[in-house]
């Protein structure tokens, strides 16, 4: 998609019509060279914000797909840094010349049935989840034993009536209609991981949640950030 070395049609059609797990399995060796992997304009934006909250120790990024996300922990924790996701197909192998040099790190990468496992394996104080969408479903599932939880990086919704405002109604849109017809499911939605859902999940989780902007991304013209970190603390 888009590049040489991205998926072709088929392979998106095949994934298309998979489960979430198959499907990524399927396509996470060519992700990275996807639009859809986290940019690394927003990632050095989260590090640069985080570097300001800190420091930290230990670090964990929920459902870290390709691992894109752990230089962020790698820039910003002193101790152990953990990805974990339950794509086997993301875990690191030894030899991988075309992927991200994240494969590299001494990073240890689990592989639990749910986030809450992630959060007792990993052991970690802090977590971030940098992710662009609702396919990071962690927020909500976060055990009230942590004490902090994932900052996912949420970016303002387009205006409505815009063209980045279509295209994400019609891709949600598209993914509703192949769900109702079409069995396993693809769980993957851009229009229903709201600010407002995230903190009140977080706060009857036991949180203290405070929103962080992320402001080497810019303002918009009514003078709100472009992007903010949700920043969770136990209580």
């Amino acid at each position: 998609m888009f590049t040489p070395q991205g998926p072709t049609l088929r392979e998106l059609t095949v994934q298309a019509l998979s489960s979430v797990e198959h499907g990524y399995d399927l396509l996470a060796h060519k992700f990275d060279a996807t639009p859809f992997r986290t940019s690394d304009r927003l990632l050095g934006a989260v590090t640069r914000t985080l570097e300001t909250l800190g420091p930290f120790d230990s670090g964990l990024d929920v459902c870290c797909g390709t691992g894109a996300g752990l230089g962020v922990l790698r820039a910003v924790c002193a101790g152990r840094i953990t990805g974990s996701t339950s794509v086997r197909a993301c875990w690191p192998r030894p030899a991988a010349p075309t992927r991200t040099p994240i494969w590299s790190a001494p990073t240890p990468w689990t592989c639990p049935s749910a986030p809450s496992s992630a959060w007792r394996s990993a052991s970690a104080p802090s977590a971030t989840s940098c992710r662009r969408s609702s396919a990071s479903s962690s927020a909500g599932s976060t055990p009230p034993s942590a004490r902090a939880a994932p900052s996912p990086s949420l970016p303002a919704p387009p205006r409505v009536g815009s063209r980045p405002y279509w295209i994400l109604w019609g891709f949600d849109a598209a993914m509703r209609v192949r769900n109702a017809l079409w069995r396993p499911p693809f769980v993957m939605y851009y229009r229903t991981f709201r600010l407002a859902d995230v903190r009140a999940r977080l706060e009857a989780a036991g949180f203290e949640v405070t929103h962080v902007p992320v402001e080497s991304l810019g303002r918009r013209e009514d003078g709100s950030p472009v992007c903010r970190l949700v920043v969770a603390r136990k209580v």
